[in-house]
């Protein structure tokens, strides 16, 4: 049985204006055959999908697209700078039709049918006009409207054509209808006048350049909003200095390859991952953690692509390149949550799928009422065009994933990587957050306190054989051991059979003994019996066991520090309403102190990863939404179980890290940064759902003449256009403040800063 291969794509789709647009293209590509999946993403106009190159190529993805009305094209480089030339292509356009418009509104004064007050002032002001054959003007708008309207609205009508053609609906079917009905109704006006005919030329012009004037200005926003991503494209140079037998030379960076010596000079950026070989700095990892304070970094530290060298000439040995990078990673994590939908936007979607229909249905009872009441076509026409051009379901499609795509690149900048909308919004509606100890409150550096043993053995000897049986562990309280045992200068052998208990302990063979390193409970469960003769653990130390082939030989004593911004961060925590809890493997003597000090009331000690996993189910069955805080690696389990899991990121590879979220700045006060903005962004969403949603319930009955009958209120068809265009720049508008969203600061605790 042959392995089943599949490819992504990311397609540039044009053609898109709304939420129905992104439904009929998702829908044609899904149907395609060798599609395994695919999304629109209406904010960036892309289409992601993934496909078995056996059965469909990029080409057929492109016919499939272009099949449903709309245009694609295979990707290429500098689709930014075409971008920008399509916003400046509708600002021009949109600048010639609303000037024209204003000017045919003006000559379009003489051929009203009644002399009011205003005719009366401009006949005054402007005799001239009033002089001019009212044939000739109608028949110059008709040419003029004609003209602008093949040149600026071509590609609105080819698009309604298409989904006409196809069977479907959008944005462009409204405003195409409207408009062409308004133009051909005024040709008719123009070429058989009469008394009771008037002409919409005008509003035509009015209702393009109001709609130009809104892509214009929203394809502006959407640029602002996919910025964030754009400045972490910008940060890698695209050379480096590569260092041969003492000599710089300036290659290309797809010229370096693991291992080669790279110089970077003060003020430069590093273009790879890499270890520090000579020199000394100070680096701006501000771009990609979060972290506004520059580093320190001396030879044997790491330093990553993107980051700034400040004052230091600096030789270093590359280690990841390209999309191996941690900068790489971070880029396609963002890309990916942005492109994301979260649960909020298929609520959106379904309204959007039957909302241009339910438009057209509208404006015909809109047509047919005031045609049967008022017995008069152009007050039918007027109104019937007005609730053709208000309705906005670009604002709908807008509302959630302009706040999304907004907030993920604003996380990032902050050091905060969210793994999609899904995501952001279980982090928005928590109950509890669950704090792993060692590492996520604590330094996770733990120091070894003490180190005692049973009669007959002797330190050293320990010493050397728990070092060479914890070596191999990554646990900080095996690092406690092995490091106390470098800066005592003892050497080991490499220990056999090394056999990891997660939560518990090691077992290893070490020089003919078989080893075993562990809590109390290992201990226990091994039905070994511990020493009455050990002192009693100070409060906050955590004690590990040692015993030689099955007998104790004596314990270690280590102790790790709360982080100074842990206090501050949990009662940030609570203070948002959030019910606070510690877990932790270590033991309680060791446990309290620590929770003590976070102000955290309700721990629980003693737990291997097995127990974390079923406290955290207890809090679910209770009806309460969990978020798990840990390691992303040991605290998998609990992570994946957790409603929301925020993994602090190890700079390794993070596309492999449990959890919904990643912080790049392993500390305490990124997780209560990370719940504000989730909360903040969902509250931008509803304010536009509810936005977009109020303005078509009150837009479309007043533009179909409701207030008439008893406020004598009727919305011109052009009003109707530039608060349709209005609509789509609030939502955008609205979620860009996302951009400027700053976490509150957090208090460092007396101790940190004694």
């Amino acid at each position: 049985m042959t392995e089943e291969t599949t490819e992504s794509l990311a397609l540039p789709v044009l053609g898109m204006t709304c939420a129905a647009c992104q439904h009929h293209v998702e829908s044609a590509l899904q149907q395609t055959t060798g599609v395994k999946s695919a999304h629109v993403d209406l904010m960036a106009n892309r289409a992601s999908v993934v496909f078995d190159p056996q059965l469909a190529t990029p080409e057929t993805l492109v016919e499939a697209i272009r099949d449903a009305g709309y245009d694609a094209v295979l990707p290429r480089a500098g689709e930014t700078a075409a971008a920008k030339a399509d916003s400046a292509e509708f600002d021009l356009k949109a600048r010639t039709t609303l000037a024209a418009g204003g000017v045919a509104m003006l000559l379009a004064m003489p051929l009203g049918a009644e002399m009011g007050p205003f005719d009366r002032f401009l006949m005054q002001l402007l005799p001239w006009l009033y002089a001019i054959p009212q044939d000739l003007i109608r028949w110059t708008l008709l040419i003029v409207t004609g003209l602008l309207m093949a040149w600026a609205g071509r590609s609105i009508y080819a698009n309604a054509l298409r989904g006409l053609q196809h069977r479907t609906t959008n944005m462009n079917t409204l405003v195409g209808l409207g408009t062409s009905v308004a133009f051909i109704y005024s040709a008719y006006a123009t070429i058989w006048p009469a008394s009771d005919r008037q002409i919409y030329f005008d509003a035509v012009l009015l209702i393009l350049g109001f709609l130009l004037l809104g892509k214009s200005l929203e394809a502006r926003a959407k640029r602002s909003a996919l910025a964030a991503l754009d400045s972490l494209s910008r940060l890698c140079p695209a050379t480096a200095r590569r260092v041969v037998n003492g000599v710089e030379a300036l290659v290309p960076l797809k010229e370096i390859r693991p291992g080669d010596n790279i110089a970077v000079h003060p003020g430069e950026r590093f273009p790879v991952d890499a270890v520090i070989l000579e020199g000394r700095t100070t680096v701006d990892e501000s771009m990609l953690t979060g972290e506004s304070t520059p580093l320190a970094r001396e030879p044997g530290d790491r330093v990553l692509a993107g980051s700034l060298n400040y004052d230091g000439a600096i030789v270093c040995r590359a280690q990841s390149l390209g999309a191996d990078t941690l900068l790489a990673q971070i880029s396609r994590m963002v890309k990916q949550a942005q492109s994301s939908r979260a649960p909020t936007e298929r609520l959106a979607d379904r309204a959007s799928s039957i909302f241009v229909p339910v438009v057209l249905g509208l404006a015909a009872v809109t047509f047919a009422v005031w045609l049967f009441f008022t017995h008069s076509l152009s007050l039918a026409l007027a109104n019937t065009v007005g609730v053709l051009v208000i309705a906005c379901p670009c604002a709908m499609g807008l509302a959630v994933p302009a706040a999304l795509t907004v907030a993920v690149g604003r996380g990032a900048q902050l050091g905060v990587l969210f793994k999609g909308g899904e995501a952001l919004e279980r982090l928005a509606r928590l109950d509890v957050v669950v704090l792993d100890k060692t590492g996520t409150l604590t330094v996770g550096r733990p120091v070894l306190k003490a180190l005692r043993t049973v009669e007959g053995y002797k330190e050293v000897d320990l010493l050397r054989i728990g070092a060479a049986a914890e070596d191999r562990s990554n646990h900080p309280l095996a690092h406690a051991i092995v490091d106390y045992a470098r800066s005592k200068r003892v050497t080991w052998k490499p220990a056999a059979e090394v056999q990891i208990m997660p939560g518990r302990g090691l077992s290893a063979r070490v020089e003919d003994f078989d080893c075993l390193i562990g809590n109390e409970t290992l201990f226990k469960e091994l039905s070994i019996h511990l020493p009455d003769t050990m002192p009693l653990i100070r409060p906050g130390t955590t004690r590990l066991w040692m015993a030689l082939n099955g007998f104790p030989a004596g314990c270690f004593d280590a102790r790790d520090e709360l982080r100074p911004d842990a206090a501050a961060a949990v009662a940030a925590l609570q203070n948002a309403g959030l019910r606070v809890m510690m877990l932790t493997g270590d033991s309680a003597g060791a446990s309290a102190p620590i929770a003590n000090q976070a102000g955290i009331r309700e721990f629980e000690a003693g737990l291997d990863p097995a127990g974390k996993l079923a406290r955290i189910r207890r809090l679910q069955k209770e009806g309460l939404r969990v978020a798990m805080v840990g390691d992303g690696i040991n605290d998998a389990a609990a992570l994946a179980q957790a409603d929301a899991g925020i993994a602090l990121g190890t700079g390794a590879d993070l596309a492999q890290e449990a959890g919904d979220v990643l912080l790049l700045r392993a500390q305490p006060p990124s997780v209560p940064t990370a719940l504000r903005l989730a909360r903040a962004t969902v509250g931008v969403m509803y304010q536009n759902l509810i936005w977009a949603a109020g303005y078509n319930i009150l837009g479309i009955p007043i533009a179909a003449g409701l207030l008439f009958p008893v406020f004598h209120i009727m919305l011109s068809p052009w009003l109707a256009a530039a608060a349709m265009a209005l609509s789509s720049v609030s939502v955008l508008a609205n979620s860009l403040r996302l951009r400027k969203w700053q976490p509150e600061p957090v208090a460092l605790s007396e101790s940190a800063i004694n």
